[in-house]
Order: structure tokens, then C-alpha cells, then sequence
């Protein structure tokens, strides 16, 4: 019973984890079609808050209850290749997330908040930006994705012997 707690915890933080990004792109891109900074700003806000909330405790109950479930259920994490290259995988999209994803969301704010005090250059210098946010929030999604992919389907992939 408790191998199936964990893991009913381990796949509602992935749903949690998931969601919170996907949608997340969606209102920025929704946003950023205004091209009204005080919009965008407060959706850039919002992101923000919602990574805070949602998307870090969600890798933190992903991991944990991740781990603790395939202990449980006496799967060799490393040794497992679905398990092993899942967490290459969500390891690789949390490097975008705070290598990249993070720092351009407040760099995207600040853009917007000079365009609503009056800045009339903000937005090539948002629009820029935008597009590399874009780029590696795609990555930081697609990325766990395909490891869900890997979670659910099992393949026979290496681990470490």
C-alpha cells in the first residue's frame, strides 16, 4: 500500500510540475500578442510566483516520492534504464529551468516594467529575450515529457551495471 501512495504522490507532483509549465507558456505567449507592457509584467509575475508555488515543490515531491517509490518497489534506480535516463532527463530540464528559464523571467519583468514607467525601447530588448525564453522553456518542458513518456512505457534501456 505504501509503494502506491508514493507513487500516487509521485504522479500527481508530476501533474502538478507539468501543468504549472505548460500553462505557463501559454500565458506568456498570450501576453506577449498585447505587446502591453503592464500586461506582460503582470503575467511575468505571475510565472513567476506560480514556479515559486507550484513548479519547485513540485521537483522537490517528484524526486522524493520518485525515489522513495522505486526503493520500495525494489527497482535499482540506476540499474533500471527508464528510471536512470528519466532522471538524466528531468535533471537536464532542471539545469534549463535555473541555467536559463529562471534568470530570463526576470530579466523579461524588469523589460516590462522599464516599458510601463514610459521606456519606449523596452520591447526589442523584451522581444529578444522572449524568443531564448521560448527556446529553453520548450527544452524545460519537452524534456520531462519525454521522461513521463519513459516512466509510463518502461523500455528496456542500459542503466548502470
Amino acid at each position: 500500500m505504501l509503494y502506491l501512495v508514493l507513487k500516487l504522490v509521485h504522479v500527481g507532483a508530476v501533474i502538478m510540475f507539468l501543468g504549472n509549465i505548460t500553462t505557463g507558456i501559454f500565458w506568456k505567449r498570450n501576453a506577449d500578442r498585447t505587446r502591453d507592457a503592464r500586461v506582460i509584467g503582470n503575467t511575468m509575475e505571475g510565472i513567476i510566483a506560480s514556479d515559486r508555488l507550484f513548479t519547485i515543490p513540485g521537483v522537490v515531491l517528484i524526486v522524493a516520492a520518485g525515489i522513495a517509490a522505486a526503493i520500495r518497489g525494489h527497482y535499482p534506480l540506476l540499474r533500471t534504464g527508464w528510471i536512470l535516463w528519466a532522471l538524466v532527463l528531468f535533471s537536464l530540464s532542471g539545469w534549463a529551468f535555473m541555467a536559463q528559464v529562471a534568470p530570463l523571467q526576470r530579466k523579461l519583468l524588469a523589460a516590462a516594467r522599464e516599458g510601463a514607467a514610459g521606456s519606449s525601447a523596452w520591447w526589442e530588448r523584451y522581444e529578444a529575450m522572449s524568443r531564448r525564453w521560448d527556446l529553453w522553456g520548450a527544452i524545460a518542458l519537452a524534456l520531462p515529457l519525454v521522461a513521463l513518456a519513459l516512466m509510463i512505457l518502461k523500455p528496456g534501456l542500459p542503466g548502470i551495471p
